[in-house]
């Protein structure tokens, strides 16, 4: 195909596939300026990634050097660590015997990658390690190659691991690299870029057989190694052994750590500053603990390896004359005019990595080239640089965010000159699972499409799902069930409208909260400026799941389940004074409702502002260029919050009294009320009407005693007696109740049973145990439901 071919056509691909990320965002309702979404390849991010390319360059700060990297065979290219994958594998380790020159003996060396021995060039021992100090400085004979190699001290050697003495192969493991350079050890190729064995350097000229080696695939290389050396007879053992062994996630190949020359930006020198920035609090991580991650990263920072040997990216702006020396430039004209002219020149073919261009992503798309910006542009950047909040997940902290400070401090100043970081904030959020914890895989077959789930249950569910389970610190366990419950939120939501619709809320006046007379309207009050100030100051401290449940807690059971119900009474009642009041203080409260949930489901909310703003009017604009609420603590009421709390307590204790005990839902029962104060009577003569309806009572009477067969609860000082003699059998009531109770308790005794078992500790998945300790926490809950309910009657 070519390279040209070939970038036609991914340009076609991403014109055709390339915004699903974005159609998923819209959908969602993510309110971006659309108009200036950018891609990492348009021509003015390219521009400043030329610029930022040859400056860093001209600083020194980027250069060209032979170092290893994550090598994919079967793309043929460097790749970085966020592409690799480590896997769990079963296979061996083998103990190898090396001989010591001299003949006295051998060193025994352990390894998970037998082929690898052949570009050995060192034994390491720790310094202190008494088995081996004579033998520091001595050489070994490197069975196959024969090439005599060196015993050094390093600390990389641990003495309680195998034998305590390691294989160094600098030029295909990253650890044995470092030691390499510390102890002056050679670094040599044996690998070619398809991974199989390359012998063709000096290091091997002396090798017996060494065409029986050239050429031949890794792994079966692999097995000729332990073959042969069980014919020396210097196997000394070879075990079971499970480890870790890098894949490339496209590729799924087996990655190679590979010598080989790339270009590299000088990640040290640009941490320091951005190492500071996070220190000074110029920069905050939230939650805090993440900035630990960052600085683990950071304060271990290796030169950041940016060429990639693909055709797809930005084209590294570096060209070579015949003698391989280098020269860069922002373009081919002026590479040239370093040249000189008549000089003929290559361009070097490699792209740079991904992150480079994404590591300049707060100011290149804003504009930036690097100083000859219009006036206008120059603008727009000092307005829109710095930004406030990042919102991004934990696994590309060292890849993107680090990497976006150290180019923003590098290239962007404040209005005094002082270079500024590229955000205020980094809230890292959580990682979605499936329901079970697991995280989604293809290959698993559990990855949940939100295109799908939006078009099952709505924009609005999924959002509020999300934010109502973010919890910091904590992944996310997406349960479709959870969705569907959501939708029945939103469900409520409408059903609250109609509510006010057809008690004429949305005609009636403004409502001064200031001014309310009524209890009823005076707790509704206090409620609202509660949830207002539950959710912002949630919202403000990135403590999404707090605010979800605010606002959520208010909708739902403040004003739905309890306002509405009990307002039925004034709105129906003959008090016009009192029936026009709750109809201004519902249309209030509700509109402010739909203000504190809009962040959460914007499109609900939206319509439902929209059409419910009285009969032929209109709204003055959307509800998302609302005024946020700001209402004072001065407006709670707490003699009407005690008011209106006590006949909610009233109520659900009277409710709870008849689920457990199976009284029928239609059955009006009698309340008897013993011990009550004065303040608990005047209570009972004001709400009766509300009371009786809302907990299905016959007649509400005070009493000295509590009457026989009366099933009590209590309430403060009083005592509630509910007569049930003459709705259930209480007799058969109380066996059922012991009969539920020993199943519930047949069932803790066995998931107790589960959870004690080592075994079933050791072997089950996590996901299985946690579910078996819900269980258990539902069960013991149900029992003591129970329990509680065969002791009520007595």
């Amino acid at each position: 195909m070519g390279r040209e071919k070939f970038l036609e056509r991914v340009w076609q691909w991403k014109e055709e596939s390339g915004s699903t990320i974005t159609r998923q965002l819209r959908r969602l309702g993510a309110s971006c300026d659309w108009s200036r979404e950018r891609f990492t390849m348009d021509d003015g991010l390219s521009k400043a990634v030329l610029k930022v390319f040859v400056t860093l360059y001209e600083q020194k700060l980027i250069y060209k050097d032979k170092r290893l990297v994550n090598w994919d065979p079967g793309l043929l290219t460097a790749i970085s660590d966020l592409e690799v994958e480590q896997r769990e594998t079963n296979s061996h380790m083998w103990h190898f015997n090396y001989p010591l020159e001299d003949g006295s003996g051998h060193i025994t060396v352990a390894t998970t990658r037998p082929e690898t021995m052949l570009g050995d060039t060192g034994v390491a021992v720790h310094p202190d390690d008494e088995r081996y100090k004579d033998l520091i400085g001595k050489n070994v004979v490197l069975p196959i190659v024969g090439r005599l190699i060196p015993i050094v001290a390093d600390d990389y050697a641990d003495p309680e691991k195998g034998s305590g003495a390691v294989k160094i192969t600098p030029a295909h493991d990253f650890n044995d690299f470092e030691v390499g350079k510390r102890c002056g050890l050679a670094a040599i190729n044996m690998l070619d870029q398809h991974a199989a064995i390359d012998l063709s350097d000096d290091a091997f000229a002396e090798m017996d057989s060494k065409d029986d080696w050239h050429g031949r695939d890794r792994y079966e290389a692999r097995k000729k190694v332990v073959a042969t050396l069980e014919e020396m007879g210097l196997v000394d053992k070879i075990e079971p052994d499970t480890h870790m062994v890098p894949y490339g996630d496209r590729s799924n190949q087996v990655i190679e750590p590979w010598l080989t020359d790339q270009w590299y930006v000088d990640a040290e020198t640009m941490a320091k500053p951005a190492i500071e920035a996070v220190k000074k609090g110029d920069t905050k991580f939230v939650p805090r603990n993440w900035d630990k991650t960052y600085f683990e990263w950071m304060n271990n920072i290796q030169p950041w390896c940016i060429s990639r040997q693909l055709w797809w990216g930005h084209q590294i702006p570096a060209w070579y004359d015949e003698d391989g020396k280098v020269y860069v430039a922002e373009s081919e004209a002026a590479a040239q005019a370093q040249a000189g002219e008549g000089v003929a020149l290559t361009r070097d073919e490699d792209v740079l990595d991904t992150w480079f261009s994404s590591a300049l992503w707060p100011f290149s798309t804003l504009g930036w080239t690097g100083g000859d910006e219009s006036e206008e542009t120059k603008a727009f950047i000092k307005r829109h640089y710095k930004t406030d909040v990042l919102v991004t997940g934990f696994d590309i902290i060292f890849f993107w965010v680090a990497r976006m400070i150290m180019s923003g401090l590098h290239f962007v100043d404040d209005e005094q000159g002082k270079p500024e970081v590229p955000f205020d904030t980094v809230y890292v959020h959580a990682l979605v699972r499936d329901e079970k914890g697991a995280k989604m895989s293809k290959s698993k077959g559990n990855v949940v499409d939100p295109l799908e789930i939006m078009d099952k249950y709505g924009a609005d569910a999924l959002r509020f799902t999300l934010s109502a389970m973010a919890a910091m610190g904590r992944d996310i366990k997406l349960a479709e069930g959870r969705v569907e419950g959501y939708r029945n939120f939103a469900t409520k939501l409408w059903n609250a409208a109609r509510f006010c619709e057809m008690n004429s809320c949305f005609e009636a006046g403004d409502f001064d909260p200031a001014k309310a007379t009524l209890p009823l309207t005076q707790w509704l009050v206090g409620e609202v400026v509660r949830a207002q100030n539950a959710v912002t100051a949630a919202l403000e401290a990135y403590r999404f799941n707090d605010a979800s449940n605010g606002v959520y807690q208010f909708i739902w059971s403040s004003f739905c389940d309890w306002y509405v119900e009990i307002a039925k009474s004034a709105l129906q009642g003959e008090d016009a004074a009192a029936k026009a009041e709750v109809q201004t203080a519902t249309k209030w409260a509700f509109e402010n409702a739909l203000r504190l949930l809009h962040p959460f489901m914007p499109f609900v909310t939206e319509e439902v502002w929209a059409k419910t703003a009285g009969e032929n009017q209109s709204r003055a604009n959307h509800l998302m260029l609302d005024v946020w609420p700001t209402l004072s603590g001065e407006l709670i009421n707490e003699t009407a919050d005690g008011e209106i709390n006590w006949l909610i307590e009233a109520i659900g204790e009277i409710r709870s009294v008849r689920s457990e005990m199976n009284v029928p839902a239609g059955a009006q029962v009698p309340l008897v009320v013993v011990g009550a104060s004065a303040a608990t009577q005047q209570r009972l003569r004001e709400t009766d009407t509300v009371l009786k309806r809302l907990a299905r009572l016959a007649d509400i009477t005070e009493a000295d005693v509590v009457p026989d067969g009366g099933v009590q609860t209590v309430l403060g000082e009083a005592t509630l007696a509910i007569a049930l003699a003459d709705v259930i059998d209480v007799d058969a009531e109380k066996a059922r109740l012991k009969k539920d109770i020993g199943k519930v308790e047949g069932e803790i005794k066995k998931i107790s049973g589960k959870l004690g078992n080592q075994g079933f500790l050791d072997k089950a998945p996590e996901a299985v145990i946690e579910e078996n300790k819900s269980r258990l926490a539902e069960e013991e809950a149900r029992r003591d439901k129970l329990q509680s309910a065969l002791e009520r009657l007595g």
